[in-house]
C-alpha cells in the first residue's frame, strides 16, 4: 500500500526549513529581527523562479499580485523606518495621493517594473536593517500622522504583522500560479 500524497508539492522539504534561525528564548532584539527576516524570506521564496507571472492577479476585481506585494512591502518599510523613525523626507516610491493603490495597480509584467520593485524592496530592507542595528534600544521613537508617537518596538511588531498577513496572500497567489505550496 502506498502512502497518500499531498495535492501539491512543497517549495522545500519541511524537514529542511530554516526559516527561523534565531533564538526562541532570551534577547528581544534577536527574536524580533529573526521574525522580520523570516517574514521577508517567506515573501521572497513565494516569488522565486517567477518573472512576468509575478504580475498575475488573484481574482477580479482584486489587483493583488506578488509583484504588487513586493512594491507594497517596499512602501511599508520605507514609510515606517525611513520616514517615521529616521525622520527622512522620503516620498513614496509607487503611490501618491492621486493614485493611492498604484503599488498594486502599477504592478505590470514589464521587466523594468519588476526590476524596479526588487531594487526598491532590497534598498528599503537594507535601510531598515541598518536602522535597527544602529538603534540603541527599541524605545527609539518617531512621529506618524496615523498613530502619533511610535517606538521602534511598535514599528517592528507592526511590520512583522504586515509580513505575516501578506505572506498568507503570497501563499495563495503562488499556489494559483503553479500549485506550489508550503514554507
Amino acid at each position: 500500500m502506498s502512502s497518500p500524497r499531498r495535492r501539491a508539492e512543497f517549495f522545500i522539504d519541511p524537514a529542511q526549513d530554516r526559516t527561523y534561525t534565531g533564538p526562541a528564548t532570551g534577547d528581544e532584539r534577536a527574536m524580533l529581527v529573526d521574525f522580520l527576516v523570516a517574514g521577508r524570506a517567506t515573501v521572497r521564496l513565494k516569488c522565486a523562479g517567477l518573472a512576468a507571472e509575478l504580475a498575475l492577479r488573484s481574482v477580479e476585481p482584486s489587483t493583488l499580485s506578488l509583484l504588487g506585494l513586493i512594491r507594497h512591502l517596499a512602501e511599508v518599510e520605507r514609510r515606517w523606518f525611513r520616514r517615521v523613525l529616521a525622520g527622512q523626507e522620503a516620498p513614496p516610491l509607487f503611490v501618491s495621493a492621486a493614485r493611492p493603490d498604484q503599488d498594486f495597480d502599477g504592478a505590470v509584467p514589464d521587466p523594468a517594473v519588476i526590476a524596479e520593485a526588487w531594487q526598491a524592496w532590497d534598498a528599503e530592507r537594507a535601510f531598515a536593517d541598518d536602522f535597527i542595528a544602529a538603534a540603541p534600544d527599541f524605545d527609539v521613537v518617531g512621529e506618524d500622522v496615523w498613530r502619533g508617537t511610535v517606538s521602534l518596538r511598535w514599528v517592528l511588531l507592526h511590520v512583522i504583522r504586515e509580513y505575516a498577513r501578506h505572506g498568507g496572500h503570497a501563499d495563495l497567489l503562488r499556489e494559483r500560479i503553479d500549485g506550489a505550496v508550503g514554507l
